[in-house]
C-alpha cells in the first residue's frame, strides 16, 4: 500500500485513515492608526517685553507696541520699584502708581525689586497651598486640563470638546476646587488652570509661583526672539520657566523691561 505524500499539504491521523489539513484562510485585519499628537498652543496672556534704548517711554502706546515689537497690548503694573527708590528715579519708572510698595509697568532693571517679588511670591504660594491641601483633602490626583485638551485635539470627531470638558469636570478634585470657588470671591480663589502646579507639592509650587511673577507668560527679548512654553503642560511650564529666569538674570542692570497684557 503506496504512502501518503509527504510534501504539501500537511497530513495527520484519525484511526487507520490519514487526512489532508486544508490551509486556514487568512482574513486580513485592519491596521489600526492612532491620531497623531497634538500639542496644544500655550495661553499668553501676560509678556514681559525688554526694550530697546533708542525707544522713549513716554510713546509705548499699543501703536508702538505693535509698530515695535508686533505685540498688541497694554501696560501693565507687574513690577514692584525697588524701597530705595529716590524721588528722581521715579521718572525712569514706566507708569508708576502711588502706594507701598510703588508698583509699575516696567523700568530699567536696577529700579525693580525683583528678589523682593520672588520672595513675597513663594510666601504667598506657602499659605495658597495650604489652603489648597483643605480643600481638597480626600480627593485623589486629578489629571490636567492639557491632557483632555490634546486628546481633543488629536481626534475631534472621536473625543469632542464637551465630552473633554465633561471628562475633566467630572473628577472629585476638579469638583472639589469649583466648589470651593462657587462659595469664595477674589484672591481665595483657586485657580483651575494651577492644579498641575499644585499637585507637583509645596517646594515645587512656591518656586512655580516665585518665577511666575517675574517672567509672566512669555518674554520678548533684547535681541527680538521670544521665550515662551510650547503648552499649558506643567513640563512645558517649567522649561520655560528656567529658560527666561536665567535670561533675566543675565540682564544688564541698565536694561529696561515692560509688562504688558495681550
Amino acid at each position: 500500500m503506496a504512502k501518503p505524500a509527504t510534501t504539501g499539504t500537511p497530513l495527520t491521523r484519525y484511526g487507520n485513515r490519514a487526512v489532508r489539513l486544508l490551509p486556514r484562510p487568512v482574513t486580513p485585519t485592519a491596521t489600526a492608526t492612532r491620531p497623531a499628537a497634538v500639542t496644544p498652543a500655550a495661553t499668553i496672556r501676560t509678556m514681559i517685553v525688554c526694550l530697546p534704548d533708542e525707544l522713549p517711554r513716554d510713546t509705548l502706546t499699543a501703536h508702538q507696541l505693535d509698530r515695535h515689537f508686533g505685540v498688541t497690548g497694554t501696560l501693565f503694573a507687574g513690577f514692584w520699584a525697588t524701597p530705595a527708590l529716590h524721588r528722581w528715579q521715579r521718572t525712569h519708572l514706566i507708569g508708576p502708581r502711588q502706594g507701598r510698595p510703588t508698583c509699575c509697568a516696567g523700568g530699567p532693571v536696577k529700579l525693580l525689586d525683583l528678589a523682593g517679588m520672588r520672595h513675597a511670591a513663594g510666601l504667598g504660594a506657602g499659605i495658597r497651598y495650604q489652603q489648597w491641601t483643605h480643600v481638597v483633602h480626600g480627593t485623589r490626583p486629578a489629571t490636567p486640563w492639557p491632557v483632555f485638551h490634546a486628546r481633543h485635539l488629536a481626534d475631534p470627531s472621536r473625543y469632542p470638546m464637551d465630552t473633554a470638558q465633561a471628562d475633566y469636570h467630572n473628577q472629585p478634585r476638579v469638583n472639589a476646587i469649583r466648589m470651593h470657588n462657587a462659595v469664595t470671591y477674589g484672591a481665595q480663589q483657586l485657580d483651575l488652570a494651577e492644579l498641575e502646579m499644585f499637585q507637583a507639592g509645596l517646594v515645587a509650587y512656591q518656586h512655580y509661583r516665585a518665577v511666575d511673577v517675574l517672567v509672566r507668560d512669555a518674554v520678548l527679548t533684547a535681541q527680538g526672539a521670544t521665550l515662551a512654553p510650547d503648552s499649558d503642560a506643567f513640563t512645558h511650564r517649567v522649561t520655560y520657566l528656567e529658560q527666561a529666569h536665567r535670561y533675566l538674570d543675565s540682564l544688564e542692570p541698565t536694561q529696561r523691561l515692560l509688562t504688558i497684557t495681550l
